[in-house]
């Protein structure tokens, strides 16, 4: 079966640009715009709402809401409200956050494993309508519940590293593997899902961000992601990825660059061959054929990232078609 489309919106860019995105994606079909929750971007909440407002089928998903800054009874009434709206259209995504973006504040994700999994439990019991008491390592509910009642949202956990993945197939509805992964390491990382699947007779959908673009030159394609995905693979937790990938890069020499800002080093170390093994870029015929390769290791859904506009989600759209 082929897999789902969906698009994600980084918070990057302005509204219009957001609005040219999502019209576009509803007009040819996408199933889901996943709003990222990064610190000092543009607020997802707020967005999804118009997002949804905007649109007549597409859905939306809160991405990768970080309990460490936003309380899970918040985020569960967030996705609650919207769906009052928008029945049916909506999902909550929970994530850790990225370790920069909790640093920049003062924060750390002290026992990740926990706080996801009583995030999970907090979300779950009160979409179920009752009232809800809950006692757990980090967060506790004395005996409340939902004003708005009993909802139906898939619950989704974003995940990289073996034990969160697992997690993922034991406890939630979904799974969203971050961007800038290659096949290889989506492919390993669905084993460590399926494990948690196994635990407990599960069966979670399958979902990966994948940087795409698409020019008749593959050099153009692949300029547009280059600097994004540098820093991405530039963390030491993509050791594996890279690895499974076959690419070779130098990730201590990538952060130098950063850190000075040599923007030529930067491009010159993330050669193309590194974005062809880590997004779905090129020529339209590269395009296609690297979409069955994401979908050959099991993946639900494809959720198209580092898109800049309508226009390149339409033309990634159309090879894609």
């Amino acid at each position: 079966m082929a897999a789902r489309i969906g698009v994600s919106y980084e918070g990057g860019h302005p509204p219009q640009t957001l609005r040219e995105i999502v019209q576009t994606a509803d007009e040819l079909g996408a199933g889901t715009l996943w709003a990222a929750s990064h610190l000092f971007l543009r607020e997802p909440i707020a967005n999804a709402a118009m997002v949804l407002a905007h649109t007549n089928a597409l859905g939306a998903a809160l991405m990768a809401m970080s309990p460490y800054t936003v309380h899970p009874v918040y985020a569960t009434m967030a996705a609650a409200a919207l769906d009052e709206w928008f029945p049916g259209r909506v999902q909550l995504c929970f994530g850790s956050g990225a370790p920069r973006d909790l640093e920049s504040i003062g924060l750390g994700a002290q026992r990740p494993l926990a706080t996801l999994s009583e995030s999970i439990a907090i979300a779950r019991d009160l979409l179920g309508g009752e009232p809800v008491t809950f006692q757990g390592q980090r967060f506790q509910i004395k005996g409340r519940r939902l004003a708005s009642g009993r909802h139906t949202i898939p619950l989704v956990l974003a995940a990289s590293r073996p034990k969160m993945l697992e997690l993922a197939g034991a406890i939630a509805d979904g799974v969203l593997i971050s961007a800038g992964t290659s096949p290889g390491f989506i492919d390993w990382a669905l084993d460590h899902v399926r494990a948690g699947e196994s635990r407990t007779g599960r069966s979670v959908r399958k979902s990966a961000l994948v940087y795409a673009s698409v020019n008749s030159d593959p050099h153009v394609a692949r300029n547009t992601l280059r600097r994004n995905l540098g820093i991405i693979l530039r963390g030491e937790h993509h050791a594996r990825n890279l690895a499974l990938a076959g690419t070779s890069l130098d990730q201590a020499a990538l952060t130098a660059a950063f850190l000075r800002e040599d923007l030529c080093a930067v491009d010159a170390l993330v050669d193309d061959e590194v974005v062809a093994n880590h997004t779905m870029s090129g020529t339209p015929a590269q395009v296609k054929a690297r979409m069955a390769d994401y979908e050959a290791v099991g993946l639900d859904e494809i959720v198209l990232a580092g898109i800049g506009g309508g226009a390149m989600l339409r033309a990634v759209m159309a090879a894609l078609a």
